[in-house]
């Protein structure tokens, strides 16, 4: 901005006027003579007016003297002190400053073209000449020795306490040579150091740098516990014009004692400094969740010794800590950076993000093409487990697991939530099914989570839901007491009571038994889990397909699994990275699988046709499964009710078995001897037969298993289930190509309708009716969305935000936190003298010694009638504003 023009002395003397009234710090006023008038002050020599004189009256009396200055008084005087303030002593006092530069003459310019360039300096100021940058440090040489070099060779000859001695004159090549060389001084000496005070020349270059002790310099405040004492010592270094730095100043002398052992040297911020190399592999190990113990004996290791380790473990802890804030630092864009990567080595992977109405993540939910592929296959039962909280958030972690042919575990999706509301779970499972095609499972295995069964029953009719048994039972150690104790007889007959039934009578018969023997009658644990056995209980699995998991413990081994690689309290992205090497190992173990059933060998133990059909049919694991019902079928006979209709099979020891024990069983055979029934189930619940239907079979001279007892998931084929046109999915590693059938069909033949109705005025109008009479019909088919069209796959980026992290003071922990249903109620409290609840003895109404008041009675809130509340008022309630929830995809 060009400073203001005065046509004559009173307009210079009304502008300064006006700035000093204004307050500005800067002042410059253009005279017609040419003479400049520069009047300035910075925030610290501002100089605050009595009260008894305002700002006007200030500037009136400098103007005055500006005035007789410009008229040829000599110099601009600073201003005078005023109501008892500080006097202001020329140029170099605190207060104002004023000074005036005559210019070479130049005709006088007007108000409009006095306007100067960017960049431009005005008359009569100097601007600081700067230089080009000059190097770090000194060219290398061939016949030049270090400083370090010469030390150790002149150490003999020099005799001194110290080996390395920055002694007047030592040149160094660089700045940081320079310190580290005083630090393994300082090292021998025993203090530490730091840099100090810098002089930078008129080029901008640093031209001199001292390096001094840490005790040096004043404490910030007295009484305190720092360790800075004024200590002299020090070293200063200048530069020398080959952009060297020799030492030009040495104090030796210290005013504190000096520290004699290497552990307390260790403690000096310039002693304990990691290196990069190191720093990277504790990185790597925390990451993967290696505790700080194990890091810093992972390093000992590498130095050999533990006390070769150039740094302490304080030292170590803090580096971990500031990893840590680095890697929560922007934690929702690095996530979505992870997604990012993810997706392109990956082009079906796929993530869902809800977001509430602050823009705070609320739910993510995540799954990449394998995951997809194996739902395809294997998603006809699947575990939903979300009680562990690792993360920064706080948040709960659920995990979507199956069971695939090898009867191996695997990872269908990951899902981080806030909140384990029933419109939380409502948005999870839709977005899950929509995520894996609109394929709903047969059977889902959770916890007891109300909120979590209100939302199946809602979204997922036609799915069984189960609770998982290990929910059910994980608080019998705490409800039974001595009972249940490692080596008591009661733990193993209650365990066999819940794994080795088959019968929902048979259960029913041995739990009596077992509550009498040990007389648990009136035990509330006890009788509450027998009241909903027919939601955990293994019998009552019976004719739903379950892939034999009465258990979320697929679950339970995948978050164990979990972590081992999760750190706790690490942010989101850390936990994706993590998920996704889970992923990774999983995939391992199934390819180990899968080899080792196509190349390996197979041991008959039978040598049966049906054994060896068996062999052909199942995976490695499975048929060793089929082995085992086979080895079993031998211990029971068969007896023929009808003749080759119905069987019955019962076993050889049934008398010396327990006497809740079902020793016999019936199995029925239709006439094509093409499809085998037992009354235990487990073909329904498993989909391989038992060792009954295999003991008629072998009586039968069965030589393969019928086709219908062949269910194809548990076989070598299990993957082999797709259309044509959908080959290329097959493979190992999943698709390598973000294609779409339905999207790629449907684009050729819009290709050849457009060109088609591009060759004439006739057949435009044609196709144009074709085209919209088709657009109306689809725009009904189309409203129900499954999940793999091609607008559908593609994710945007929305700005959001974190969620709030935890605010307990704890420290993070991977241990499992209570559901709600395991949270304890306050206890209700009633009245000694009437047992009556809300009040207590002492204020209560029966009581001789005191008044009775009758208590007010409190109006309901929505109809303003007294004699019942807002819950249970006959009037209905006003519907509440809940906003929509925000879903990005």
């Amino acid at each position: 901005m060009a400073p203001p023009v005065a046509d004559s002395v009173d307009g210079a003397q009304a502008l300064v006027v006006s700035c000093l009234t204004d307050g500005q710090e800067c002042i410059r006023v253009c005279l017609p003579e040419g003479a400049l008038v520069v009047v300035g002050g910075g925030p610290s020599s501002r100089i605050p007016s009595p009260p008894s004189v305002d700002g006007p009256a200030r500037a009136a009396v400098f103007a005055a003297s500006v005035q007789s200055s410009v008229a040829g008084e000599g110099t601009l005087p600073t201003p005078p002190a005023v109501g008892g303030e500080r006097p202001l002593v020329g140029s170099v006092s605190v207060g104002w400053r004023a000074a005036v530069a005559t210019p070479p003459a130049q005709p006088v310019r007007d108000a409009a073209s006095s306007s100067l360039p960017p960049r431009a300096v005005p008359a009569g100021w100097k601007r600081r000449p700067r230089g080009p940058a000059v190097p770090d440090e000194r060219p290398p040489s061939v016949g030049r020795v270090p400083a370090l070099e010469a030390s150790l060779r002149g150490f003999a000859a020099r005799q001194t306490d110290v080996i390395v001695n920055p002694t007047m004159g030592t040149v160094f090549d660089s700045l940081p040579e320079a310190y580290e060389f005083y630090n393994m001084y300082s090292w021998e000496s025993g203090f530490g150091i730091r840099y100090g005070k810098s002089r930078h020349n008129v080029r901008g270059s640093k031209c001199m740098q001292e390096i001094v002790c840490g005790c040096s310099g004043k404490p910030v405040r007295d009484n305190s516990a720092s360790n800075r004492t004024n200590c002299p010592a020090l070293v200063r270094l200048l530069r020398t014009d080959d952009h060297a730095w020799f030492v030009s100043e040495h104090r030796v002398s210290h005013n504190h004692p000096m520290l004699g052992t290497c552990a307390e040297k260790l403690h000096c911020p310039s002693h304990k400094h990691i290196d990069k190399y190191t720093r990277d592999l504790v990185k790597q190990l925390r990451e993967n969740n290696v505790n700080l113990s194990k890091v810093y004996g992972v390093i000992g290791s590498l130095f050999a010794r533990m006390e070769n380790v150039p740094f302490t473990k304080r030292c170590l802890r803090n580096f971990c800590g500031k990893l840590s804030r680095e890697q929560a630092d922007d934690d929702v864009w690095k996530t979505m950076e992870v997604f990012s990567q993810i997706g392109a080595d990956d082009p079906d992977f796929s993530y869902v993000v809800e977001v509430d109405k602050e823009s705070k993540i609320k739910t993510l939910l995540w799954s990449n093409g394998r995951s997809k592929l194996q739902y395809r296959n294997f998603g006809d039962a699947i575990t939903f487990d979300t009680t562990y909280r690792t993360n920064l958030y706080d948040m709960p972690f659920g995990l979507f697991v199956g069971v695939n042919n090898h009867f191996q575990s695997i990872i269908l999706g990951g899902v981080l939530m806030r909140e384990e509301k029933i419109g939380s779970f409502k948005w999870v499972f839709s977005e899950f099914v929509k995520m894996m095609g609109g394929r709903h499972p047969q059977t889902i295995l959770t916890d007891q989570a109300r909120a979590m069964e209100v939302a199946i029953q809602q979204l997922l009719p036609g799915t069984t839901h189960r609770w998982c048994k290990w929910h059910v039972l994980r608080k019998a150690k705490e409800s039974l007491g001595a009972h249940y104790r490692k080596r008591g007889e009661f733990q193993p007959e209650f365990h066999k009571v819940l794994n080795a039934m088959l019968t929902a009578e048979e259960f029913e018969s041995a739990w009596h038994i077992l509550v009498e023997k040990y007389k648990l009658q009136n035990n509330t644990f006890m009788t509450q889990i027998f009241e909903v056995r027919h939601k955990w209980a293994k019998p009552y699995f019976s004719g739903k397909f379950c892939a034999r998991m009465t258990s979320t413990e697929r679950s339970e081994s995948a978050n164990h699994l979990l972590k081992g690689y999760v750190p706790p309290g690490c942010p989101m992205n850390l936990f994706v990275k993590q998920y996704m090497k889970i992923q990774f190992d999983r995939e391992s173990e199934e390819g180990f699988q899968e080899k080792r059933t196509c190349m390996g060998g197979v041991v008959l133990r039978y040598n049966l046709p049906l054994e060896e059909h068996a062999s052909k049919v199942y995976t490695k694991t499975m048929f060793e499964m089929f082995q085992g019902f086979m080895y079993k079928a031998g211990r029971y006979i068969l007896v023929e009710e009808m003749q080759g209709r119905i069987y019955a099979v019962r076993h050889v020891n049934g008398e010396a078995r327990e006497r809740w024990s079902k020793i016999e069983y019936t199995v029925a055979v239709s006439a094509d001897r093409g499809k085998f029934s037992c009354e235990c189930g487990l073909f329904e619940h498993m989909g391989m037969v038992c060792c009954h239907i295999l003991k008629v079979m072998m009586a039968l001279d069965v030589q393969r298993i019928p086709e219908f007892h062949i269910v194809k998931r548990w076989t070598v084929d299990a993957r082999d289930n797709l259309p044509s046109h959908l080959l290329h999915y097959q493979k190992d590693q999943g698709s390598k190509t973000s294609s779409s059938f339905r999207h790629s069909a449907l684009y050729l033949s819009a290709l050849e309708v457009v060109q088609l109705g591009d060759s004439n005025v006739a057949a435009f109008e044609r196709g144009m009716d074709i085209l919209l009479a088709a657009k109306v019909e689809l725009a009904g088919l189309a409203a129900v969305k499954d999940g793999l069209g091609l607008t559908e796959r593609a994710t945007v980026d929305a700005p959001v935000s974190p969620p709030n992290r935890r605010k307990r003071p704890c420290m993070p922990t991977t241990g499992r936190d209570k559901p709600p249903y395991e949270v304890t109620e306050k206890r209700s409290r009633f009245c000694k003298i009437c047992r009556g609840k809300g009040h207590k003895s002492t204020t209560c109404p029966s009581r001789g010694d005191l008044p009775k008041k009758q208590r007010q009675e409190q109006r309901c809130s929505n109809c303003g009638v007294t004699g019942h509340r807002k819950t249970s008022c006959c009037k209905p309630l006003a519907p509440l504003q809940i906003p929509m929830d925000i879903s990005i995809t």
